[in-house]
């Protein structure tokens, strides 16, 4: 009999970032299917006033989920900077292909609370989006 990875479910709103629309939907559908409420972002930019406008109306996410690299765009880690002065409390998980960039390596110096490769896996996914929504880290 295989061992199967149990699946953590939960519930919050997530906001996913990522500049390609095909990973966009996959995250979505695994959130989806996890019990959470997502919402997209392509770039840095578009995370940052989706972000602001939900606080305007005393409401948050709570993850954001942030694509490090945005080729001819807002990336994750200035995102993250500009997350940071809107929102301390912001959680996020910083999101990459390329495991070997240093934000993924020490991703709390850069104010992440949580990691996650690409591509994705939906235990991997869920169990980090609710270690990150419960401890912060």
């Amino acid at each position: 009999m295989e061992k199967r990875e149990i699946v953590a479910e939960g519930v919050g709103r997530v906001l996913v970032m990522d500049d390609e629309e095909s990973v966009r939907e996959v995250a979505g559908e695994m959130l989806r299917h996890l019990g959470y409420e997502v919402e997209y972002a392509g770039n840095g930019s578009e995370a940052i006033q989706k972000y602001s406008k939900l606080r305007e109306n005393g409401q948050t996410f709570d993850v954001v989920i942030i694509d490090l690299t945005i080729p001819g765009g807002m990336g994750g880690k200035e995102a993250m900077e500009r997350l940071l002065n809107i929102d301390p409390r912001v959680k996020a998980i910083v999101s990459s292909g390329y495991s070997n960039d240093p934000v993924m390596a020490e991703y709390n110096r850069y104010g992440f609370k949580g990691v996650v490769c690409k591509p994705y896996r939906i235990e991997e996914l869920g169990k980090t989006v609710k270690e990150v929504m419960r401890n912060g880290k």
